[in-house]
């Protein structure tokens, strides 16, 4: 009889961000684990693509400082945070506005402190103070958004998710949220944390992006989103990720693959995207997904682009790019010395015209010319965030039966953190069901190459 490639107690289905961190749990407990992943390279979505010396993001998805995940999760203790100007910039009529809250915004300074934030414009702008609140409406206005925002940063998670579930363009309203606040600031704003302009995502949802961006600071990883499924690979055992290896179908028991035949073992923790897991799984909701597209361009003329390292964001909606930001100055290992690299997201169905009409955009955003600007990429995703409209469980079950398992941003919120927590959720019901007798296997080389 022909003996499987290798066994293992956990199986896990896809290199992503989720199955590198489930697997770094699992091996910490004492359970071997084998990750397979069909795509030549870990990551999944959290790809970076290198051209010349650049570090170009394929989605972009912003974190924040105040993920939990990102200081729970094995194996990420390497992991450095480029860490954006505190709050945002807003393009409104030809003027630029700064709006948000810093952290630390709990406390009654902190909520101060974000009115005043978002009272403010820019050294050197010429706007008059009458115009310089226009994104976020009057003085009254600014400060119940800035109390909201302190508030909302020091309510505990649980009682946030107790709140009814309304599309969050609802319950804003209902808040009592002027319109003009939630077209001028909390709409780009979510455009870009959750990459829902229509505001259709969940209430719930909306909350726990508000309260992380008015806990922590937005930021990215430290050379590219890559970065962070490599780190959690490379800290692995040796011989634990395996690339180019084709699952065809999943058991409680075993994973048939194409490439290698039978692998057995005590359970199987499916860790891919939301549509390739009801590949396997047949019966699994497959959600709508959010349309992005990345557009990377660069320019030798970096005095030219005046935003630092704030997140700019179009509160006009007067074009294609939903925000965009000199990456460069945020994380200067992106781009070679003296290059600036802007990058530049549009959401929904991008443009027929899609270089054109961001450059033109872009060119009023920056205020500069962007004719001498070179295009180093355009990156279109478009499965690339599982919207979360109401009701959105953002606890889906991560155990379907004893012995398999699912998990992934479609199973929690559709951030990292939430890619990170079901994976943590999913670990915690699999210990639970293999008890602690601890590993049944020892781990034997295949042929597919490790990560």
């Amino acid at each position: 009889m022909h003996e499987p490639a290798y066994q293992a107690d956990v199986v896990i289905v896809g290199a992503g961000v989720s199955g590198l961190s489930a697997a770094h749990r699992l091996n910490s407990a004492g359970v071997t684990t084998a990750v397979l992943e069909a795509a030549p390279y870990v990551g999944g979505r959290m790809s970076t693509e290198k051209v010349d010396g650049f570090r170009l993001d394929r989605i972009g998805q912003l974190l924040s400082t105040s993920y939990p995940e990102l200081r729970l999760t094995p194996g990420l203790d390497a992991l450095v945070l480029r860490r954006f100007a505190p709050g945002v910039l807003l393009h409104r009529d030809g003027r630029r506005h700064r709006a948000g809250a810093p952290a630390g915004a709990g406390s009654a300074r902190g909520a101060l402190y974000a009115v005043r934030a978002l009272a403010s414009a820019p050294r050197g702008s010429a706007v008059a103070p009458a115009r310089a609140t226009a994104p976020m409406g009057s003085a009254v206005d600014q400060a119940r958004l800035g109390a909201a925002l302190g508030r909302m940063a020091a309510t505990p998670v649980e009682r946030l998710l107790a709140r009814p579930e309304l599309p969050a363009a609802i319950a804003l309203a209902e808040r009592g949220i002027s319109a003009r606040t939630i077209d001028g600031f909390l709409r780009p704003l979510l455009a870009a944390l959750l990459c829902d302009p229509g505001l259709t995502t969940s209430s719930r949802c909306a909350d726990l992006a508000l309260r992380s961006f008015a806990s922590g600071r937005l930021c990215v990883p430290e050379g590219g989103a890559e970065v962070l499924p490599e780190l959690l690979a490379r800290a692995l055992p040796p011989g634990t990720v395996h690339t180019g290896v084709r699952v065809t179908s999943v058991s409680t028991t075993s994973v048939t693959t194409a490439e290698h035949g039978v692998i057995r073992c005590r359970a199987v923790l499916l860790a891919t995207d939301a549509r390739a897991a009801a590949g396997l799984l047949p019966g699994l909701r497959v959600p709508d997904f959010h349309q992005v597209t990345v557009v990377h361009h660069t320019t030798d003329e970096p005095s030219a682009l005046t935003t630092g390292t704030s997140l700019l964001l179009d509160a006009d909606r007067g074009g294609p790019v939903a925000h965009t930001s000199v990456v460069s100055n945020i994380d200067p290992s992106r781009a070679p010395q003296g290059r600036a690299l802007i990058s530049s997201t549009v959401l929904g169905t991008p443009p027929s015209d899609i270089d054109t009409s961001v450059r033109m955009h872009l060119a009023r955003l920056y205020g500069t010319s962007t004719r001498r600007w070179e295009t180093l990429a355009v990156h279109h995703t478009p499965e690339a965030i599982p919207a979360m409209r109401p009701p959105h469980d953002l606890h889906r079950p991560v155990r379907l039966l004893a012995g398999l398992y699912v998990c992934g941003d479609h199973r929690d919120t559709s951030t990292v953190q939430g890619a990170l927590h079901s994976a943590h959720r999913a670990t915690a019901a699999i210990l639970a069901d293999l008890g602690t007798t601890g590993s049944l296997h020892s781990a034997e080389t295949i042929q597919p190459r490790a990560a």
